[in-house]
Formats: C-alpha cells, sequence, structure tokens
C-alpha cells in the first residue's frame, strides 16, 4: 500500500506544476459549475492560497532585485551595455502600454465578480502623487507595510550602490568583501524563496481548485468568456508589440532589414519559447541564432541575451497591464490614468529582477495587484489558464532579446551580414547596401 501511495505520488511530482494547475483550474471549474453554491464552502482552502501569496511578496522584490543590481554593475555596463539596458527598459514600457491598450480596449474580467475578494478602497492618486510615492520616506516602514512601489525604488537604488561600491574598492579591501557577502546573502535569499514559492504553487494545486470551485460556484457559466476573453487580450497584445516594436520600428525603421528575414533567422528561439516557456532555458537556441544566423559579434550576444534573459520581460510586463485590468473589472472598478501609470512603473522596475523561467509572471503579478490593492484571487484564477499565457509572454521576451541585440550590434559595427540570414535576400532587398 505505501508502495503503490509513494509511486502515485512520485508520477504525481513528474508532471510540472503549472500543469497540474492547469487540471486542477478545469476540475474546481467543473465541480463549481456542477454543484453551484455548496462549492463556496471551500473558500477557505483558496483564501490561504492568498494569504502565502501576500506572504512571498515584499522578501521575492529584496532579493531578486539585488541580484539583478549586482548585473548591472558600472563595469559590466560601458557603451554596449549601456544601450542594451536603455533599449530593454524602453521597449518593456512599450509593452506595457500596448497591454493597458488593448485591455482597455477588450475589457477582460467584466462580467465575472470575485466573491467576497478583499480591495483595499482609496482615493486614486494623481499622476504627480504617483511619482512621488515611489521614493519611500521610511523604506522599512514601507516593507513592513508591504508596499511594492517605494520597496522596489529602494532595493534598486541600494543595490546599485552596492554595485559601484564593488567597483569603487579594490579587492581584499574590507569594504568590497562585506559587499560580496551582502549579495552572496542576496543570492542565498532569493534561492531559498525560489524553494518557498515552489512550496506555495505545490499548495496552489488545492488553492486554485477551491478558487475556482468557489467562482465558478457563485458565477456559473458566465465566469467562462471572462477567461477566454483575457487569452484574447494578451495574444492580440503580443501581435501588435511583436508587429509595431520589434519588426517594424526596430527591424524595418532602424535596421533597415526585412522584417521576414528576422523572424526566419529567430524562429528556432521562438519555437523553443513556445515550447519551454523559459528565456534562461531557451537562451542556447537564441545565442546560437544570434551568432549562427545575424552575425551577431559574441561581445555583444554574450552580454545582451543573458541579461535580456533576466531583465527584458516584455511579454511578461506586458502581462501585468491586461492582468491589472482584469482584477479591476472584477471588482467593478475602473483603474485610472494614474493607477495605470502606476502599472507601468511597478512592471517596469519589477522586471529587473524576475527570473526567466516559467511562471515567473505570477510573482510579478503578485507585486502589480498588491501595489494597486486589488485582490490576490486573481493570482490564482489566472494561474490555471497560465501554461497559455506564458508561452505568449516567453515567446514575446525573447524574440525582444534578439531585435535589440541585432539593433546594438548595428549601431556598434558589431554584426555581419557577409554570409549570414541577410545575405539570402541582400540582392533584392529594397533597402540592401544601406549600411
Amino acid at each position: 500500500m505505501a508502495r503503490s501511495v509513494r509511486q502515485f505520488y512520485d508520477r504525481y511530482r513528474s508532471v510540472p506544476i503549472i500543469y497540474r494547475i492547469g487540471v486542477a483550474f478545469v476540475l474546481g471549474s467543473v465541480l463549481g459549475l456542477a454543484v453551484g453554491e455548496p462549492a463556496t464552502r471551500l473558500e477557505p482552502l483558496g483564501d490561504l492560497f492568498v494569504r502565502l501569496l501576500q506572504m512571498i511578496v515584499i522578501p521575492i522584490i529584496i532579493f531578486t532585485l539585488l541580484m539583478g543590481a549586482k548585473r548591472l554593475s558600472p563595469s559590466s555596463l560601458g557603451k554596449i551595455g549601456g544601450q542594451v539596458v536603455a533599449l530593454y527598459l524602453v521597449t518593456t514600457a512599450i509593452a506595457i502600454g500596448v497591454g493597458l491598450f488593448v485591455a482597455n480596449l477588450i475589457n477582460p474580467g467584466s462580467g465575472l465578480e470575485v466573491a467576497d475578494a478583499s480591495v483595499e478602497t482609496r482615493e486614486a492618486p494623481d499622476i504627480v502623487e504617483v511619482f512621488m510615492d515611489i521614493v519611500p520616506t521610511n523604506p522599512i516602514g514601507a516593507m513592513a507595510d508591504g508596499e511594492v512601489l517605494p520597496t522596489i525604488f529602494f532595493t534598486i537604488a541600494f543595490g546599485l550602490a552596492l554595485a559601484y561600491l564593488q567597483d569603487e574598492y579594490d579587492v581584499g579591501t574590507t569594504v568590497h568583501e562585506g559587499v560580496e557577502t551582502a549579495f552572496e546573502l542576496a543570492e542565498t535569499g532569493a534561492e531559498a524563496m525560489f524553494k518557498i514559492v515552489w512550496g506555495v504553487m505545490e499548495y496552489g494545486v488545492i488553492g486554485v481548485f477551491a478558487l475556482m470551485a468557489t467562482t465558478f460556484g457563485d458565477a456559473g457559466v458566465d465566469a467562462i468568456a471572462p477567461f477566454a476573453k483575457l487569452i484574447g487580450a494578451l495574444t492580440l497584445a503580443v501581435v501588435l508589440h511583436v508587429g509595431f516594436t520589434y519588426l517594424l520600428i526596430i527591424q524595418w525603421g532602424l535596421l533597415r532589414e526585412s522584417p521576414m528575414d528576422f523572424l526566419r533567422g529567430a524562429k528556432e528561439a521562438i519555437v523553443t519559447a513556445l515550447s519551454i516557456r523559459s528565456s534562461s532555458g531557451t537562451l542556447p537556441v537564441t545565442m546560437n541564432d544570434a551568432d549562427e544566423n545575424f552575425g551577431v559579434d559574441e561581445e555583444v550576444y554574450s552580454f545582451s541575451l543573458p541579461l535580456g534573459a533576466t531583465i527584458n520581460m516584455d511579454g511578461t510586463a506586458m502581462y501585468q497591464g491586461v492582468a491589472a485590468i482584469f482584477a479591476a473589472n472584477m471588482v467593478g472598478q475602473t483603474l485610472t490614468i494614474g493607477e495605470q501609470l502606476t502599472v507601468i512603473t511597478t512592471a517596469l522596475l519589477a522586471s529587473v529582477g524576475t527570473a526567466g523561467v516559467p511562471g515567473s509572471g505570477l510573482i510579478m503579478l503578485t507585486m502589480i495587484l498588491t501595489q494597486l490593492g486589488l485582490p490576490l484571487e486573481v493570482v490564482g484564477m489566472v494561474a490555471g489558464v497560465d501554461p497559455i499565457l506564458d508561452r505568449l509572454r516567453t515567446m514575446n521576451n525573447v524574440t525582444g532579446d534578439l531585435a535589440v541585440t541585432t539593433l546594438v550590434a548595428d549601431w556598434n559595427d558589431k554584426i555581419d551580414r557577409t554570409s549570414t540570414i541577410w545575405t539570402e535576400t541582400d540582392a533584392t532587398s529594397p533597402v540592401a547596401g544601406d549600411d
């Protein structure tokens, strides 16, 4: 008996967590539709999942952003590094804006109400107040109160100061060793938090089941359409961002190259990203495409692509805008311009430390909803459809990494077009010979 249970558990654990959550999403929804109101008695199990998510928000921000700041040390940047980081931030900001635009247009989440969701109501801030509130008057108090944006700002500032000290002081000095210790503690803390996140997501199978049973038990079949609109909104946003930002502006407008050539050269990385849902896992394929297909110098792609797998989260950040509108609609609220600017700012800063691994968008979404005072129940609910959404986000992220890398390489004469994907159509290209 014990052996059979162990074998069953091993088989259960062999299935990726996000797929188990997807199954829980479906089964919970079916139970809610079949049983109706009695299914809402499972609500405490869902509430526990929400509390666990709230528990990890601030520690995740602190440890992961400190690790991200180390990668942005002055010595590692230089001219090429500065261009890469600037372009990553610009494309991410555009992505969030596109997500918010599409979400405002489609209004995902409308018609679906979260049962007994706790919402922090507050007066909508104006734009000036939004940016003033980024800077905390008491950083420790902001962390204790769970204020996400001030915590992000202070953590990045503190991390960059540590990185600067690491470059300023010689190896062996007390300050340099102290900085090394601080970064090692941050890395250890981040790894510990990832273990905690793993545990939270393991329980999330039960939590999502309970949340969906409660939601569908209360709302019935009316709850189906909002999730379809959520998937549709993100799909449209990804298509618009890839087509406009990467293909039209970067490839055709700035590089003066064919967008179709770029897609042909990046197809291995794009397909891999869609398959494994991990920017970091796709990195070897992305680097090979940059080298073999696009002729980018190793000096550029060896820095830009690993960094991009960490901080260039265009698709993930875009999803935050869509999901924020989704969450607001579920509680009958409308996000003001100031609150939507808060989404852009929070997602942009949080993307610096978000890991390029499957499901990282759910961690960032927890930060966004906490900052806006929207119900964290939404995180558990959208986790069920996250395998679909995460593939779209990752594909967007990886495509953006390659688009920025080719542009920076071109700006610095670090690209070889003589025996690469560009060569095959240069003779017939309307912009051939412009370099």
